[in-house]
């Protein structure tokens, strides 16, 4: 660096720099916002697309509420943390301004437990998800745990809140070895009990702009024998709104994740609002002929994007897409599929859940 810019800004972080989670060090003044939502342009130019964005819906600091660290044996110590950037080092993290305080609370009480927990040889990973019931914890190790450690496990569950640990070794499903009460959160007022580790979106602010941006694209008028396709269902963070304005056939690769869904919809009452199956899109897109008939679709694919079911999406003709993408530079691809098939961009608004990074999750709307 030659002059530092009038805009740069001291990390708020002792581990910025080292840690992989951040890459910037400011998120909330102008530029940063303008260079965010410039992400959501360029994609969309690529594509062959003209627009101005909606303004940027930011989360803020320390309200990540999904975190995916690694752990590591160490010098009679567990590191928890991340890892460097394209590197092996893992970074022990003692302070951060992105997680929720009720996971990174524990971090410090994981430490302790993972050090003497037979059942981490070396290394593995912890996936937690902080729902409505409390953080539920599921851990990677590379050995089975033993009936001792299994007791550890359900002490630190009631000692820290924890509805439910899981744990998975090797290449083996998420096993649960503590069931403290009902893993359960709300999609959309809906009590939803996701499996172990499931993707959720990474903040509540980010979920509800989601949402909305979502409901806004659909077509305005709706008939009562009208159907949404959902694409990458999840557990339903977009179906259980969804259902609110349409009947939605929701397709899903992952089992446990349909499965959530469909007893929650059942649970609810919804059953003849919602329908999931399982299907892996990446393999096995739905066909042209199969979209034809549905008044909208609505993706939510993930990073690498959906190339092969936007081709069919685009054959299709159906009327109305919304696009939810967590990655521009997939979404400049697909898109690009749907403006060649005669499809106009309507709307596009930037949802960015991860403040201090190149991150920028965003909604875009298409209508033939």
């Amino acid at each position: 660096m030659i002059e530092a810019s009038a805009e740069r800004a001291v990390p708020p972080c002792e581990h910025f720099g080292s840690c992989g989670g951040c890459a910037l060090q400011h998120w909330q003044d102008a530029p940063y916002r303008r260079w965010k939502a410039d992400l959501l342009r360029g994609a969309l130019q690529r594509a062959g697309y003209e627009c101005s964005p909606a303004p940027l819906s930011v989360s803020p600091p320390r309200t990540r509420r999904r975190m995916d660290l690694g752990l590591r044996r160490e010098g009679g110590g567990v590191r928890v943390g991340l890892h460097v950037p394209r590197g092996g080092t893992l970074v022990d993290l003692q302070e951060c301004h992105v997680l929720h305080p009720a996971l990174f609370a524990l971090l410090a009480p994981l430490r302790t437990l993972l050090r003497g927990l037979p059942a981490l040889r070396r290394e593995g990973s912890a996936v937690a998800n902080l729902l409505d019931a409390g953080p539920d914890l599921l851990l990677h190790l590379d050995a089975a745990p033993s009936a001792a450690d299994r007791a550890q496990l359900a002490a630190f569950a009631q000692a820290n809140g924890l509805p439910r640990i899981a744990c998975a070794v090797g290449n083996a499903p998420p096993e649960p070895v503590c069931l403290l009460r009902p893993a359960t959160t709300r999609l959309a007022g809906t009590v939803v009990t996701p499996p172990p580790g499931a993707f959720l979106q990474a903040t509540a602010e980010g979920e509800a702009a989601i949402v909305a941006a979502v409901l806004a694209g659909l077509p305005e008028k709706l008939t009562a024998r009208a159907r949404i396709a959902e694409l990458f269902a999840g557990c339903g963070t977009l179906t259980f709104a969804l259902a609110g304005r349409a009947r939605v056939a929701a397709c899903e690769g992952d089992t446990g994740a349909v499965a959530a869904l469909q007893a929650a919809a059942n649970a609810a009452g919804l059953a003849g609002r919602i329908a999931a199956t399982r299907r892996d899109l990446a393999r096995q897109p739905l066909a042209a002929g199969e979209l034809s008939a549905f008044a909208a679709v609505v993706l939510d694919p993930p990073l690498a994007g959906a190339a092969a079911q936007s081709a069919q999406i685009a054959a299709s003709g159906v009327p109305r897409v919304v696009y939810v993408s967590c990655n521009p530079a997939a979404l400049a691809r697909d898109a690009r599929l749907l403006r060649e098939a005669g499809y106009r961009l309507l709307a596009a608004a930037p949802v960015d859940q991860f403040p201090w990074s190149a991150r920028l999750e965003s909604v875009t709307v298409f209508a033939r």
